[in-house]
């Protein structure tokens, strides 16, 4: 019998990580499977940071990233240059992640080519069209046009079958591949934060904050929170590894340079991130895979934002909406650094999204489905 040729394609740093473990198992299976790896590069230096740490090599590489691109030129640059990869890799099923642009425009030229798509981390919902933008309305076109549907929570599940999709065989319930990255990580590739120049005798709050819809004035109000958070606290220190998108940078550096126990560091690889999390007291973050990994290593995650597309996390209590009301996030995090009752409430809640065996249940999905992909 052939090998299943399995293509995976991904263009983010986020989009790498949650992907690297799924490429692992099916290099494990190399007896069954073809894996067969494209990259968009949507985010060039971040991508590579994440395919030396899992020695990733693409076998193809579509290079889109340009300066000052937006969302037009990126979606038609991609849709495009998937036709060429699948005419040349003949794949039987394509792999996405995600919301990314990268993840709608493959899983479109996908379905064109009829080609089975896979959507790894699939029914996520805010049911809001525009927020996050664009990543919902990604996500759910993603949906409606894959085959496999590999959710990661059970209220993923059900908004999949609540949107009408009929087939439940196709729906498989894997829990989150980014736990399988994150505990790998930890356990095999522990990092030196030396060079950081951070004083971990201090309690350690990491802030993140890239998304689109947090420019301009929401990340200024996060920016006067975290500055009045380390003025009342002289315990504690803030690390913000600031990303590299000039509309975040400008307004970060503009607001919060130079002042005492705030590191304003460049965005780090995985390993080291991985660590930081894990050296952290609490977390600030609009982004959306770390409200999946800081509850797994016991960190307590205030998201900067009204809506989040992972509520099971807020229902656990691992997790809690603060939004970017800056008296909020003061008083919120004010709350977690006095009171160790509250702390512990969130810090020991049980993590919703898996057990580090996503990978592998997404293998024995794709082996068990064979007949679908059109073989044998």
């Amino acid at each position: 019998m052939s090998k299943i040729r399995v293509l995976t394609v991904f263009g983010t740093r986020p989009e790498a990580i949650k992907m690297a473990p799924v490429i692992m198992a099916l290099n494990k299976n190399s007896s069954e499977f073809e894996s067969i790896v494209c990259v968009t590069a949507q985010h060039r230096k971040m991508l590579d940071q994440v395919l030396d740490l899992f020695s990733i090599k693409p076998d193809y590489d579509l290079n889109v990233m340009k300066q000052n691109q937006n969302l037009w030129d990126l979606t038609s640059d991609i849709l495009l240059g998937m036709k060429e990869i699948f005419e040349k890799s003949k794949p039987h099923i394509v792999l996405v992640h995600g919301d990314t642009t990268t993840t709608l425009a493959t899983s479109l030229s996908a379905f064109y080519a009829k080609i089975p798509v896979g959507h790894i981390e699939a029914g996520l919902r805010t049911f809001n069209k525009y927020y996050p933008f664009p990543e919902e309305i990604n996500r759910v076109v993603t949906d409606a046009v894959s085959t496999f549907y590999f959710a990661p929570t059970q209220r993923s599940v059900d908004n999949l079958i609540n949107a009408g999709i009929q087939e439940d065989n196709k729906i498989f319930l894997t829990g989150n591949t980014v736990i399988d990255a994150l505990l790998y990580t930890v356990k095999n590739h522990k990092t030196n934060l030396s060079s950081l120049d951070l004083d971990f005798s201090l309690k350690t709050i990491l802030l993140t904050s890239h998304r689109r819809e947090n420019f301009g004035k929401p990340l200024e109000n996060i920016c006067i929170a975290v500055k009045t958070i380390v003025e009342n606290n002289p315990d504690v220190q803030i690390v913000y590894p600031v990303h590299l998108n000039p509309n975040v940078r400008e307004t970060v550096y503009s607001k919060l340079d130079g002042i005492e126990r705030i590191k304003l560091i460049k965005p780090l690889d995985y390993a080291p991130f991985a660590s930081l999390i894990k050296e952290s007291h609490i977390i600030l973050t609009d982004s959306g895979g770390i409200q999946e990994e800081a509850p797994s290593l016991g960190k307590p995650v205030l998201v900067l934002r009204d809506e989040t597309e992972r509520p099971e996390a807020v229902d656990f209590g691992t997790v809690k909406l603060v939004g970017t009301d800056t008296k909020v996030i003061v008083n919120t995090v004010q709350k977690l650094l006095d009171s160790e009752k509250i702390y512990k409430s969130m810090a020991s809640a049980t993590n919703p999204y898996g057990d580090g065996l996503a990978s592998e249940r997404i293998i024995k999905a794709i082996k068990d489905n064979i007949r679908i992909l059109g073989k044998d």
